[in-house]
């Protein structure tokens, strides 16, 4: 498939089919795409966690209550270490959430590309999380996802809207 036509396609689906799992090759292909994303300096400062397990799934869809996130077979967890990261010397700035939001990326365009559904997660209560997955004080989630395929009666999606090429583009 084209990219460009790869990203068009991409969507946030918010209805799940918990029956159908989603097999280990392909979430292995998925998981490697997050492998080989870009990290500043190339500490690659992540971890990945494929939640599965039904006692796990249980956790941590307690860190985010909607009902449409309850069903789905799988959730995708990116996390890192702030001391791992590249710091950049003039001002402190430390690339982890950028790392981790790439490799993130990498991994949701490769679930679209295998068929399979994903949504950015961000509103999670952090603070639960953390203590579900025992984060140490320099570890960090900045987004998660679930993984799966949508329900058969629709997809939960909302319409694209975007804002017109000329309005986010300067040519300078």
């Amino acid at each position: 498939m084209d990219f460009l036509e790869l990203v068009k396609q991409r969507k946030s689906v918010r209805s799940y089919d918990p029956s159908r799992k989603v097999t280990k090759e392909v979430l292995a292909r998925i998981l490697e795409a997050g492998r080989f994303a870009p990290s500043a300096t190339n500490n690659q400062p992540w971890e990945f966690l494929l939640i599965s397990s039904d006692n796990m799934l249980e956790k941590i869809r307690s860190c985010y209550k909607a009902a449409w996130f309850q069903s789905a077979p799988h959730v995708l967890i990116v996390k890192g270490t702030r001391s791992k990261a590249w710091v950049r010397s003039a001002d402190g700035y430390n690339a982890l959430e950028t790392d981790l939001a790439i490799a993130m990326d990498h991994m949701i365009l490769a679930a679209t590309s295998e068929g399979v559904s994903t949504c950015w997660i961000a509103a999670f209560d952090p603070v639960r999380l953390s203590a579900v997955l025992n984060l140490e004080d320099d570890e960090a989630v900045f987004a998660i996802t679930p993984l799966g395929y949508p329900e058969q009666e629709g997809d939960g999606t909302r319409t694209k809207k975007r804002k017109p090429f000329d309005q986010v583009v300067t040519y300078l």
